[in-house]
């Protein structure tokens, strides 16, 4: 009988390459199904392990069976892959196990006469587990070719996003930043200040048998190191919000001087915005925004289980002028983009981006940024975030937007009174984080000001 999980892990993996959903949301579907907690976190371990290894999986896949995974049906590559990455990455079961899963699994899936194949090809990655015919580490890092083949297939990464990294940050940072992709990432919480303080957060946490760290440059996060605080009471007291570290710093980045008038424009899941709510101690206006129903209703649960009473949800197109006759103080963008600076986190983003994206998110950026600027007061401040590592959606955004708007000009971070740590603002004033240096994901923040 093939195991609910591995089920569940082909459903998802399906879903992905079919380009149903993607990894979270697929992840999302197929939880219901899954009544027993270990099988619903060995289904996701499976899927994301996977999309994590993908390219070395398909490499294997194809040096164990001398044909492309290009060649093979959809349903025999991903049960394939599911069942590699099993083999090497989760040992605890059986080899002759999953071997034996993965041959009923192609039968059931209408593919009897791959069965064989399934079963020879697995059974040579198993015997080959320890000598697995990977590209290797070059002994030259200057060796561009060699270079590039071992870190895009043995670190499983695009080759074009890679060859970027390669020239730009050479072959260490490179190899530390695909590394730092490939792990599992920690569960971090921030500390909801409008009802604690993240020291009364950890005790009320440690109550439940969850420990934490404090982070190592947001001030309201805590990492957690031990136990399971999404059972606990704290969800539903609206205690924290499940938040990676680099993402909070872009709230700190807005702060702590706001204004009595904020308007966060592409709010959901609505982090950001509560974060900002609780900076304002209750005080003022906070217009938080979304495009999408979905979206907006999830923002609107976040607010709600905040406790935030300043905080007001609008459903507005930023890529139409916004629908507010008063300026605001603070105006913050965290723009929707490629999000290659959180592959970590979401995988699958690696496989579903391709470099000719990266125009198409920049160029609705700059026109998301001027529609904000139109609702920045004078003497105010916009704020303009992503999760890319890429400065065509970064620097070259913010550059572009201060040619066209000429009343607005850029403000040094360092030089504000913003409670960013020096380490993770860069020369020129930007919050920038990097897996290689500060072990966040890569995340990019800049502040312009309106001429009074």
């Amino acid at each position: 009988m093939i195991g609910p999980a591995r089920l569940a892990a082909y459903d998802i993996l399906s879903a992905v390459a079919a380009g149903r959903a993607d990894l979270p949301a697929a992840i999302a579907l197929v939880r219901p199904a899954l009544h027993d907690e270990r099988d619903r976190a060995l289904a996701s371990d499976i899927a994301t392990g996977v999309q994590r290894w993908r390219a070395a999986l398909d490499h294997l896949i194809a040096q164990c069976s001398k044909r492309s995974v290009e060649r093979l049906d959809p349903e025999v590559v991903e049960i394939l892959r599911l069942s590699a990455y099993q083999l090497l990455h989760l040992t605890r079961v059986p080899a002759s196990a999953v071997v034996d899963d993965a041959v009923d699994l192609t039968r059931r899936m209408g593919k009897p006469s791959a069965a064989g194949f399934v079963n020879a090809v697995l059974r040579t990655i198993s015997r080959r587990r320890h000598g697995l015919p990977l590209p290797p580490r070059p002994a030259d890092p200057a060796d561009r070719v060699a270079a590039l083949e071992y870190l895009s297939v043995t670190l499983s990464h695009p080759r074009w996003l890679v060859a970027r990294w390669y020239e730009r940050f050479g072959f260490d940072a490179t190899e530390k930043w695909l590394r730092f992709d490939n792990l599992p990432a920690p569960l971090t919480l921030r500390a909801n200040r409008v009802k604690l303080t993240p020291s009364e957060l950890a005790a009320l946490l440690e109550r439940d048998g969850v420990r934490v760290t404090p982070g190592r440059f947001a001030p309201d996060a805590l990492v957690v190191d031990e136990g399971h605080p999404l059972r606990g009471a704290g969800p539903a007291q609206g205690w924290f919000v499940v938040q990676d570290e680099a993402s909070q710093l872009v709230s700190v980045l807005a702060g702590p001087f706001l204004g009595p008038r904020v308007l966060d424009t592409c709010a959901s899941p609505g982090g950001k915005a509560t974060a900002l709510a609780a900076m304002m101690e209750g005080r003022g206006l906070l217009v938080a925004c979304d495009l999408r129903d979905r979206r907006v209703d999830l923002l609107r649960r976040t607010v709600a289980a905040s406790g935030a009473s300043n905080v007001r949800v609008v459903q507005a197109d930023l890529l139409e002028s916004l629908p507010f006759s008063e300026p605001f103080d603070c105006v913050l963008v965290d723009a929707p983009c490629s999000g290659l600076g959180t592959l970590r986190r979401d995988p699958d983003i690696r496989w579903r981006r391709r470099e000719a994206d990266l125009a198409v998110f920049a160029a609705a950026q700059v026109e998301m940024l001027r529609h904000a600027g139109g609702s920045v007061a004078p003497g105010g401040r916009l704020v303009y975030a992503t999760c890319s590592s890429e400065p065509e959606e970064n620097e070259e955004v913010a550059n572009r937007f201060l040619e066209t708007a000429t009343d607005f000009a850029a403000v040094d971070a360092r030089h504000r009174g913003t409670l960013l740590p020096a380490e993770v603002v860069d020369a020129r004033g930007h919050l920038r984080t990097s897996p290689h240096l500060h072990g966040l994901e890569a995340f990019f923040g800049a502040v312009f000001q309106r001429c009074p």
